[in-house]
């Protein structure tokens, strides 16, 4: 046995291959078995010239299979070692050590770039084996620690390297600073909206979900990009794991800790946020991991993609089904939603008139469904400044804050939390299960009896009363208070019957 092991990609899961080259006499032909797809078939060509390339002259009848054949194979990842057990029948290379291997072969041998690298990684770091991948690929491969991996650029130094005629390069060492954040817009340049302002904090300090319903041009979308800008940087686990699902999709790695921030337009389909289609790929709501998805327009989404929303935010992960398998992707996203008051727009609004009736906005309060609001734990009016207001606003004569003063604030509450959860591998409140509700946040007996009293004022349910205090505890850490109290409830609950409660 050569020992040469491709890799396939099933979900964010990288599976071992084994490859198999059998040539035989007869008229020339390649042959590929094993649940193999369109570009899987289609590198007997990229391979037969790169063989060309180093002087290798495939003849005779040659049959590949990839084991196990039950397992659909796809993409270009199987084209280097495809090539290298054609090299090991032809009798050009004597042994090949045991290690897996990837990579798409251009026509002159070169190595290039290919997806699922990072899973590929994890993969050889489980079985104790080498990795062997294109250089493009190498600052990627380089954050996963613990795994003995080596690049080559194309097909011709690899072969020198496995022949011990040259030494295998390592991968140069990678590691991302956390870079301060160019913040644009920065909540300097937002005006008055106070309320809206301290609930995007409270949302980024503790990854609560938030929506902001306002007129047009009340500035909704201009804060919801703003929490861009005051977002905690990745931790070290964070950024593998959003890595994870870029490297699955293809996607170059970011330079920065910068966490995700996604943008979905209403005329999205349910697959690309949620993910699926032939080959089962992650969605907007995975890309988003340990970010933002921002749903602009919200009630202009279609009602059954909102509600394909409800697992993903609640449990952190979705399954995504089709004919073709069953996979699971990440989705714990800070979920951002903005939205008018009315069909036109104008509800409340001090300029303009509504010229709605009150069948047509109780029709349109309906398009914000109860379970989906049920999982919004801040819920705000963002009413529109008069004219006179935005030229003349000066906020007491005091500058508003910027950006980077309130991601302070919201770094150092983030740290509490990751410090409070640490044995329970939990990065924030926002994440906390219920039986770690009951058992820690705990409240002193007036904000305990004022907290009863609302709830049944405002008809919360039990998820509603969970997450009112995930919210109090967060507004405790951004003040520094060792416990929950009163006015951290009150503040909570002023948040929770926002916008959209029936």
């Amino acid at each position: 046995m050569s020992g040469i092991l491709g890799v396939t990609l099933r979900g964010m899961e990288a599976l071992p291959v084994e490859v198999e080259v059998e040539i035989t006499r007869g008229l020339f032909a390649v042959s590929i078995v094993g649940m193999a797809d369109v570009a899987v078939k289609e590198s007997r060509e990229r391979v037969r010239a790169a063989l060309r390339s180093l002087g290798l002259d495939l003849r005779g009848r040659v049959s590949v299979n990839l084991a196990p054949a039950d397992i659909p194979k796809e993409g270009a990842l199987l084209d280097l070692p495809i090539a290298l057990e054609m090299i090991f029948a032809l009798g050009a290379l004597k042994q090949c050590p045991k290690a897996l291997y990837m990579g798409e072969l251009a026509l002159d041998g070169r190595l290039r770039r290919v997806r699922g690298a990072v899973p590929a990684a994890f993969l050889a770091k489980k079985m104790g084996v080498p990795l062997y991948i294109p250089s493009e690929n190498a600052e990627e491969v380089a954050l996963v620690q613990g795994v003995e991996a080596y690049c080559a650029d194309n097909l011709a130094e690899l072969i020198n390297n496995l022949l011990g005629h040259e030494q295998p390069r390592p991968l140069p060492p990678v590691s991302i600073p956390d870079l301060p954040v160019n913040a644009d817009p920065d909540f300097a340049d937002i005006k008055g909206q106070a309320q809206a302002r301290r609930a995007a904090e409270i949302a980024a300090a503790g990854h609560h979900n938030l929506l902001l319903v306002g007129s047009p041009g009340s500035g909704k979308t201009l804060i919801a990009k703003a929490i861009r800008g005051i977002l905690p940087p990745l931790t070290d686990d964070e950024l593998v794991e959003t890595l994870l699902v870029r490297s699955t999709l293809g996607m170059p790695i970011n330079s920065t800790r910068e966490r995700p921030f996604r943008t979905v337009h209403f005329s999205a389909s349910t697959v690309s946020i949620c993910g699926g289609g032939n080959n089962l790929r992650p969605g907007e709501v995975s890309l988003a991991h340990r970010g933002v998805l921002f749903l602009d327009e919200y009630t202009e989404f279609r009602r059954d993609l909102t509600e394909s929303l409800r697992a993903p935010i609640e449990d952190g992960v979705i399954t995504v089904s089709r004919a073709a398998g069953t996979v699971e992707y990440p989705s714990r996203v800070l979920l951002v939603l903005a939205a008018n008051p009315c069909p036109c727009g104008y509800a409340g609004d001090p300029v303009m008139t509504c010229k709605c009736s009150a069948g047509d906005i109780e029709r349109y309060k309906r398009k914000l469904s109860g379970p989906i609001m049920d999982r919004v734990d801040l819920q705000v009016n963002v009413p529109r400044l008069t004219p006179d207001e935005l030229l003349s606003f000066d906020n007491n004569g005091k500058q508003p804050e910027s950006s980077s003063v309130i991601r302070e604030r919201v770094i150092k509450a983030r740290k509490i939390q990751q410090e409070r959860w640490r044995e329970f591998n939990i990065v924030c409140n926002a994440e906390l299960p219920e039986r770690l509700v009951k058992k820690f946040l705990t409240l002193p007996d007036d904000a305990r009896n004022f907290l009863v009293n609302m709830a049944a004022k405002l008809n919360l349910s039990g998820r509603g009363l969970s997450r009112t205090l995930k919210v109090s505890r967060t507004i405790a850490d951004l003040a520094g208070d060792e416990s929950i109290q009163k006015k951290h409830v009150a503040e909570a609950l002023v948040f929770r019957q926002g916008y959209g409660r029936r």
